[in-house]
Parts: C-alpha cells; sequence; structure tokens
C-alpha cells in the first residue's frame, strides 16, 4: 500500500502537468480566434465600406448622365420633326443612330441607378391593391408603339380567377417589361406570350415565353448575375447592360418572391417571376430586406 501512495502522487502530478499545458494550449487557441474573429470584422467593414462607395459612386454618376443623355434625346428629337428644317435621307439615317445609342444609354444609366438604389436599400416598397387586368393593360399600351415587326406577336392572356393584387405595381411592371423587352429583342419571328397563374392560393406566377433563339443550358445558372450577357450572334447587333436580368431579381426579393427561367436551345425562352398575392407587410409585417416601405 505504501508503493502505491508515491505512484498515485506522480500520476496526479503528471495529469496536472497535462491539464495546465492543455489549458496553455486552449489560451493561446482563444487568443487566436480572437485575432481571427478581429481580422474578419475589419475585412467585413471593408467591404461594406467598398460596397457602400461603389453605390454612392453608380449612384452619382447615374445622375450626372442622365441631364446630358436627355439634352441629346430632345435634340435628335427636335431634328427628327424637322422643326428647324428638313432632312435628307442621310441626314435622317445619322438622327435615328444618335436617338438609338442616346437610348442606350439612358436604359443602362436608369439600370445602374436602380442597381444603385437597391444595393444601397434605398428602394421604397409602396403597395397597393390593384387589378390583374389594368396591369396587363398598362403594359400592353407600353409596348404597342414599339412593336415594329410583324412577324413575331405579343399576346397578354386574360387573367382568370385571379383576386386583386397588394404588392408595388411599379416594381412587378418593371420585372415584367425587363423579361418581355428581351423576350422581344430575341424573338425573330413568332410570339411572346404573357401569362399569370394562381399558385396555391396565396402566391401568382407571371411568365414571359417566347419562341426566339433560346438558351444553352450551361449559360442558364448565371443568367441572373450583374453585367451577365449570353454569347449569341445577334447578341453583336442588339447591345444591353447585362443589368436588366439581375435587377428584375433583386427586385422580385424585395417584392418577397423570386425569379425563374426555362429555356432550350433553338426553341425560345420562359422567364417567370412569382411573388405573393399580398405582401407580407400588409398585415404590420417587416418589409423584405433592403426596403423601404410606404403603405399604399
Amino acid at each position: 500500500m505504501a508503493d502505491t501512495v508515491p505512484e498515485l502522487q506522480q500520476e496526479i502530478a503528471r495529469l496536472e502537468a497535462q491539464a495546465e499545458e492543455l489549458s496553455a494550449e486552449l489560451a493561446e487557441t482563444n487568443r487566436g480566434v480572437l485575432a481571427l474573429y478581429a481580422e474578419l470584422d475589419d475585412n467585413a467593414q471593408q467591404l461594406r465600406d467598398a460596397s457602400d462607395l461603389k453605390s454612392r459612386f453608380l449612384s452619382y454618376m447615374s445622375h450626372e448622365f442622365r441631364t446630358p443623355l436627355s439634352s441629346i434625346l430632345s435634340i435628335a428629337r427636335i431634328l427628327q420633326d424637322r422643326l428647324d428644317g428638313p432632312l435628307t435621307d442621310e441626314q435622317q439615317k445619322q438622327v435615328r443612330f444618335i436617338q438609338t445609342a442616346a437610348g442606350e444609354l439612358t436604359e443602362m444609366v436608369n439600370d445602374l441607378l436602380d442597381l444603385a438604389k437597391v444595393e444601397a436599400g434605398r428602394v421604397t416598397i409602396s403597395p397597393a391593391w390593384f387589378d390583374m387586368v389594368d396591369l396587363f393593360s398598362a403594359l400592353r399600351g407600353m409596348f404597342k408603339p414599339i412593336l415594329q415587326s410583324h412577324s413575331v406577336s405579343l399576346i397578354f392572356e386574360e387573367p382568370r380567377d385571379i383576386p386583386r393584387i397588394f404588392t408595388d405595381d411599379k416594381k412587378l411592371s418593371q420585372i415584367l417589361r425587363n423579361f418581355i423587352s428581351n423576350a422581344l429583342k430575341f424573338t425573330q419571328e413568332g410570339e411572346v406570350r404573357v401569362t399569370a397563374t394562381l399558385i396555391d392560393g396565396d402566391r401568382v406566377t407571371f411568365r414571359v415565353a417566347d419562341t426566339g433563339i433560346g438558351i444553352a443550358a450551361e449559360h442558364l445558372r448565371t443568367l441572373f448575375q450583374d453585367f451577365v450577357q449570353v454569347p449569341a450572334p445577334i447578341q453583336t447587333r442588339l447591345r444591353g447592360t447585362g443589368l436588366g436580368l439581375s435587377l428584375s431579381r433583386k427586385l422580385a426579393l424585395l417584392l418577397g418572391g423570386d425569379v425563374a427561367v426555362e429555356s432550350t436551345l433553338g426553341q425560345g425562352s420562359r422567364f417567370s417571376v412569382t411573388i405573393p398575392l399580398k405582401l407580407p407587410l400588409a398585415d404590420g409585417g417587416t418589409a423584405p430586406a433592403g426596403a423601404q416601405t410606404a403603405n399604399g
């Protein structure tokens, strides 16, 4: 028995030494973890600062570009209307080119400004009750003047069994305008069809289907990212910003929904946005992240 006491004391001493060593290692690890957290916080702040700087830059530059572009479009319209005298055929062609180029730049500026507002959380959501028929009628009127090709039909199917919707109709209209514009741009013959379907009684899906050139499967995953443009022969003559679809998805998220796409190369595409029939904030809930609200 006497022989075991020193052995136990030695074992206890050894265990105490191991415990002290382990405690020291844990303390060192904790210091490392705290340093890592501090570095991550610093990096996160730098990323937030960079994102804020980018948003402010985009917003500032967009505002600065708008005024001269408006002037260019106004002057081109005056020339096109021959208020200062007749134009030759060549002059008319050049004025139309100016109008087209200025229109494309204006579209890019508007997309950049909207994107900067969304990323900075300065988008105001103004929900109100409205009827689907009124939304489709307004969209039909917007696109009627620009439907130049008789080989492409723009069809709005009459909404059936869909009650009034409570959401921001202007933001929803902007999403659908982007979808319809793209569909018309890449459809040379056939139709572009706009539909609305009630889902499970509390959501509605708006779908824009076309018979255009379609999109290869490998491009679908990145389609809603910023500045993404699908490579296609027609893309060389129909330029875009690559922001319309990205902006549409961000707006859909602010409306409590999301977007989707299905496409087969050479057979057309089907873009859709699904949103709640009634925006969640209608009953006093919180607004979607990144949005300010003004109840209508």
